[in-house]
């Protein structure tokens, strides 16, 4: 069975997409970007949208019903990321930061304190704009990926 792609679309960077919306097709993966707003994909067979009912978590559980172990989601969410690890798929992170169950629970203890810390008051700071070399970083991981998921 061919694996697919499952994109958190709300959140990931343009640049991102547009590496995805040139890889899918290339490689004859298909590459579902999942979204509470209407999403732009270029015309082809293996580019495709889904757009869910606005709410919370509702594209990440979308994500979570329909993937299937050994696609590649690419969210930068971490609870999605743990479920969609205990399901056997991979995670890929848009700044190219591979999730897995070895480094899950550290990324979730991580997000808890922020969120702690956030809700104590606290100020922090959104992540930094995308660079190109993480773009970079993600191009990579995502070709890797693809090389080793080959169709044949």
């Amino acid at each position: 069975m061919a694996v697919a792609i499952w994109v958190d679309a709300d959140a990931c960077p343009v640049a991102i997409k547009e590496i995805l919306f040139k890889a899918a097709p290339r490689t004859q993966t298909t590459a579902t970007f999942v979204a509470n707003h209407g999403i732009k994909v270029p015309p082809s067979p293996w580019l495709k949208r889904l757009q869910v009912e606005k709410g919370f978590d509702i594209a990440d559980n979308e994500i979570v019903q329909r993937v299937s172990a050994g696609d590649l989601v690419v969210t930068s969410d971490i609870p999605l990321a743990d479920e969609v690890i205990a399901k056997g798929a991979e995670v890929v992170t848009p700044r190219g930061e591979q999730l897995t169950r070895e480094n899950i629970r550290s990324r979730l203890n991580i997000r808890d304190f922020m969120d702690t810390m956030r809700a104590s008051g606290v100020q922090t700071s959104g992540p930094p704009p995308l660079s190109q070399k993480e773009r970079q970083t993600f191009a990579n991981v995502l070709d890797r990926f693809l090389a080793a998921n080959r169709h044949t």
